[in-house]
């Protein structure tokens, strides 16, 4: 059993879900914390970055609310995602928001950094760090973080390369801290193996596109719903670092998803309040082939609770 801090030690259902760049919201993480399940959203989706300490009030005052009325099923905490990159401009106001609110997750991308571990510890609150390699993951943990988001293959977004089995087994050899895993996951099935295969808990994204709650048009939700493994594609010219990406938004965009060009990851850019050059392209995981509709974000987590119970009993029937 891995060692977890109170705040991850209780958790109604063993999800966290993911923070969708762009799509995440309020309305969204409320939805995923009543249900449940950590709820998670970037900073960088509050723009102009005064929305951010909007935002932070407004989750903090519905989930109290929340926990007053229901005493007895609180709601999940949840986490802020920061982009710990050169380019991001809003880092430093963005993680003393963070701090003024105690948020109690932070989940930390694309570098670790010491000082950032430092200030959510510096009110109790927990950093898990996305990872998609061994290498990477000892890094984070040297610098401080609490815990790590094994990002294995089949992510949506910034995706990682590896089989989830090879990335969590090297993982569990040395780390015996929080760990969730990331990869294709959007069944309570998926969700049973990936805590069989050594994670505590199951990182959620592309699915929750495809609620009601979320920040998405409707026809990137649509699209979710009728496409599969199939219709994603690799690529890193969006960003600079590979992510998946489906391909009818990129046929959409004029080009042709087979023959991509490949991007210099030196241009990378998270800068706080740019506009974004491909903002019309959408990413996605591999895991969608199971997302049959749009529905509310309670009903999804209630089937993703449904899926997982009937799972256990299987297993427990088998010789």
């Amino acid at each position: 059993m891995s060692t977890l801090p109170p705040v991850l030690s209780n958790l109604p259902f063993p999800v966290i879900g993911s923070p969708l760049f762009i799509i995440s919201n309020p309305k969204l993480v409320i939805a995923q914390c009543i249900a449940g399940v950590v709820g998670a959203m970037p900073a960088l989706n509050a723009r102009p970055a005064e929305q951010l300490e909007e935002w932070l009030i407004e989750i903090t005052e519905a989930l109290a609310a929340h926990n007053r009325a229901h005493p007895d099923r609180p709601a999940a905490p949840y986490a802020i995602n920061q982009i710990v990159h050169k380019s991001n401009d809003r880092l430093a106001h963005d993680m003393a928001m963070c701090v003024k609110y105690k948020v109690p997750i932070i989940i930390t991308s694309l570098g670790a950094r010491e000082d950032i571990n430092a200030a959510a510890h510096s009110y109790g609150g927990v950093v898990l760090h996305d990872i998609i390699n061994n290498k990477h993951a000892h890094k984070a943990i040297e610098k401080g973080a609490d815990g790590l988001i094994a990002v294995a293959a089949g992510a949506g977004g910034h995706a990682g390369v590896k089989s989830p089995f090879a990335l969590i087994q090297e993982i569990r050899q040395w780390f015996d801290g929080p760990l969730a895993l990331s990869g294709a996951i959007s069944t309570g099935e998926a969700v049973l193996a990936s805590l069989a295969m050594g994670a505590d808990f199951a990182y959620i994204g592309s699915a929750f596109i495809a609620t009601e709650e979320a920040r998405a048009a409707l026809a990137y939700k649509q699209a979710i719903v009728d496409s599969s493994s199939d219709d994603i594609v690799l690529s890193n010219l969006f960003t600079g670092v590979h992510g998946n990406y489906l391909a009818p938004s990129i046929r959409n965009a004029g080009m042709d998803p087979d023959n991509l060009p490949v991007s210099d990851p030196s241009k990378m850019d998270f800068g706080g309040d740019k506009s974004k050059a491909w903002k019309d392209i959408w990413g996605c995981g591999q895991g969608i082939g199971a997302v049959t509709s749009i529905q509310t974000t309670a009903n999804y987590i209630a089937q993703l609770k449904q899926e997982y119970a009937a799972a256990r009993t299987r297993l427990l029937t088998l010789n």
